[in-house]
């Protein structure tokens, strides 16, 4: 595999000017050297543009994504990265979690004609390039961005890991049938928090016939007492958290020192192993977490190859490392079938069921959604550090989105 980092500068774009810019590019099918058509017959390089955060504020996400792509690309094609004997030539661009940084990097990859492009941490970032390879005929498999609107959005837009619906029916399976019973989503009064609040009143609410109530803390809140007191007082059968930034610490003491854990059930999504320390001792092992990964809940032939290449190349797995190893088998599946015919990229991978490091994933021919298992976990002290432990395992079917429909 041969592979470039490029880190341009980051510009703005006019929708005018975005359309005229893709209007440019030209047929994605024509040949224009390194990954255009034509290339098969004389085994020339495959070019995947990987446009992810390197830098900003998802940077940790996207290292993680890419060290997961190299690893399982190496395992996917016995260490040869090729293809049909074609050589997998990596195009690294850094999007900085900004959605129009990223689409001026698609848009320029696309005209020079690579066909196939993936990444995407940022859920801004996926919604806006998802459009693009539609208009362009080029294959897009989004990242760990984990919104559910590129979930059937169209027939070129896949994606290599987890969405919001499967993580909400994660935390439901902590309190069964949610018919009759109570949520209350503690959430910072965010574009964050709201999307969380309108996540679980679709799913829990609307669909499962429980009541959901919003508890929204304003962003610059510093006493968070009187929040948690209001948490324990709702008393709600399940409490959903979703909180983000440098004030969670304090919000998980404060939630400690009220009594909310007596109270009400507490749930919260797994993050990256940097920020178990941000729970503290009195709040981990009384918390509930719905988790799309960490490397304790599974051991099979793929995680064990991922896990010691990334190690080997001075990484550690954590919870977007599947995302990149995903995307790399998914990449493999579509040149070998597909060659450089995107429509034969896309059927090879509609309805693909393939073993992944989670255990057995199914790309839904519908709708492109990602079938996966899903985890229960809890955080345990082990020798002065917090440590994941696999409380169940939930199996693909049973956190399966709704089919999305246009």
């Amino acid at each position: 595999m041969s592979r470039s980092r490029s880190r341009s500068a980051a510009f703005a774009v006019t929708a005018a000017g975005l359309l005229a810019a893709t209007a440019a590019c030209g047929s994605p099918t024509a040949s224009s050297g390194g990954g255009g058509g034509g290339g098969e017959e004389d085994g020339a390089p495959v070019q995947v543009g990987l446009v992810t955060s390197i830098s900003g504020p998802l940077a940790a996400y996207g290292e993680q994504y890419l060290q997961g792509f190299e690893a399982c690309l190496d395992h996917a094609t016995d260490g040869t990265d090729e293809v049909a004997g074609r050589p997998i030539e990596i195009v690294e661009r850094d999007d900085a979690g900004d959605p129009a940084k990223a689409v001026a990097e698609v848009t320029d990859l696309i005209g020079q004609g690579v066909q196939v492009i993936a990444g995407s941490a940022s859920s801004g970032v996926a919604t806006q390039v998802a459009p693009l390879a539609e208009q362009n005929d080029v294959l897009f498999i989004s990242g760990p961005a984990a919104t559910d609107a590129i979930t059937g959005v169209n027939d070129n837009t896949f994606r290599s890991g987890r969405q919001t619906y499967q993580d909400v029916l994660t935390a439901q399976s902590f309190i069964g049938d949610p018919a009759g019973q109570t949520v209350l989503v503690f959430a910072q009064d965010s574009a964050f928090g709201q999307a969380n609040v309108a996540a679980v009143t679709a799913v829990l609410g609307e669909a499962g016939g429980a009541t959901v109530t919003p508890l929204l803390v304003p962003t610059s809140a510093t006493d968070l007492t009187p929040f948690a007191a209001q948490a324990r007082d709702a008393g709600a059968d399940l409490t959903f958290v979703a909180w983000a930034g440098e004030t969670a610490p304090a919000m998980w003491q404060a939630m400690g020192q009220q009594g909310v854990f007596d109270a009400t059930s507490v749930v919260t999504g797994l993050d990256l192993r940097a920020s178990y320390p941000t729970y503290g001792d009195q709040v981990a092992g009384q918390l509930n977490f719905l988790s799309h990964f960490f490397a304790e809940a599974v051991d099979n032939e793929v995680s064990q190859a991922m896990t010691e290449r990334v190690e080997a190349a001075g990484g550690e797995v954590d919870i977007f490392t599947p995302d990149g190893c995903n995307a790399a088998q998914m990449v493999v599946r579509a040149v070998e079938e597909g060659g450089d015919d995107v429509a034969g990229m896309i059927g090879a991978l509609e309805g693909w069921t393939f073993e992944g490091v989670k255990g057995e994933l199914t790309i839904r021919a519908e709708d492109h959604a990602l079938l996966q298992p899903m985890f229960q976990a809890r955080l345990e002290q082990q020798g002065g550090e917090f440590v994941p432990v696999l409380v169940e395992t939930l199996d693909a079917e049973a956190t399966a989105p709704p089919v999305a429909t246009p």
